[in-house]
């Protein structure tokens, strides 16, 4: 059973692949959700759509500390032998820029509505109420944070979209296993 949860030396297991799609899922509804949520012409909805902004944002943080405690405590798996010596060295510093982003932007977020001088609560999915960052309140910080987020959220779409391509280079075009040993798990059967 936990064959199937961790990760072995040629795939990833449950656990790392439930994290990675639901991590991507929300990050890029993130994109979504804060792109169309500015845009909208109606006060009442876009207040409710940034307090759910905010809530995905908080679950996103702990689902990306969550992911890095996992990947820490299990290696990841091995590059196929058909991978070149370039990606091999680049490969490690792209997931780094990933997790990064990944880490940055809702900590962005958390700081902006910490520091914004209209002072709303952020109350995830209506359960709590979650506490400010200790940073002091000023128009000049909110317009500070507004844009670092705003910068976070568009080099993070872009570096997701040239994971997503360079994933879908190894299957479609290289034909090798670095896309789909992150859809299928590790079993004792494929263990080395």
């Amino acid at each position: 059973m936990s064959a199937l949860i961790t990760n072995n030396t040629s795939r990833y297991g449950w656990a790392a692949i439930v994290l990675h799609w639901l991590i991507a899922a929300l990050f890029i509804g993130q994109f979504v959700l804060g792109f169309v949520m500015v845009r909208l012409s109606s006060q009442r909805t876009a207040f409710e759509l940034i307090q759910l902004h905010k809530s995905f944002g908080f679950l996103l943080l702990g689902l990306v500390i969550l992911r890095i405690a996992w990947r820490l405590g299990n290696a990841a798996p091995a590059l196929p032998r058909s991978v070149g010596r370039f990606e091999r060295r680049a490969a490690p510093l792209a997931h780094l820029a990933l997790y990064a982003f990944q880490l940055a932007l809702p900590l962005s977020g958390w700081a902006l509505v910490s520091v914004s001088m209209l002072e709303i609560p952020s109350v995830p999915f209506n359960l709590f109420v979650m506490p400010n960052l200790p940073l002091a309140e000023s128009d000049a910080a909110e317009g500070f944070w507004t844009a670092a987020h705003w910068y976070l959220a568009y080099a993070g779409i872009g570096l997701v979209a040239l994971h997503i391509a360079a994933a879908l280079r190894h299957h479609f075009w290289l034909k090798d296993v670095v896309l789909t040993r992150m859809i299928t798990p590790s079993s004792n059967h494929d263990a080395e």
